[in-house]
């Protein structure tokens, strides 16, 4: 089961890619800090320091400006794919697959997946088009 969440970003894909491979930048709309610069076959380190927490991600592909793909929590499969839109504006598209039909729980897996995705991608939007920081202010 494929869980696909878009956003539309006034951005070309080569900043936006940057953004997201860049432990400088990373900071700024998703994870307090990453490892390192992400490349493929790299284990990163991603860590939340609100929540006192971190977890790695493998990157299995890159395809700089356009693709990036990773591993992450019990093997499910992320994509994040860099799309040409207006001119200097990227569709940012990300995929997250490998949920458990049978799980009791699938259904909410899948709501709090999209939802975080879409806050995501919200930060990310307002990082790149308007240098603000929304990150950590998510409230579960």
């Amino acid at each position: 089961m494929n869980n696909t969440t878009k956003m539309n970003i006034r951005k070309p894909a080569q900043e936006i890619f940057e953004a997201f491979v860049d432990p400088e930048k990373i900071g700024h709309f998703w994870f307090s800090s990453s490892s390192e610069r992400w490349s493929e076959g790299k284990m990163i380190t991603l860590r939340y320091e609100e929540y006192n927490a971190e977890g790695e991600i493998e990157i299995k592909e890159i395809l700089e400006n356009e693709k990036i793909v990773y591993e992450w929590a019990g093997g499910r499969m992320v994509t994040i794919n860099f799309l040409p839109s207006e001119q200097d504006s990227t569709i940012v598209e990300v995929s997250e697959e490998g949920f458990d039909e049978k799980d009791e729980n699938f259904i909410a897996q899948l709501v709090d997946n999209k939802e975080g995705w879409v806050y995501m991608l919200s930060c990310l939007k307002g990082y790149m088009e308007f240098g603000v920081n929304l990150r950590a202010g998510l409230v579960k």
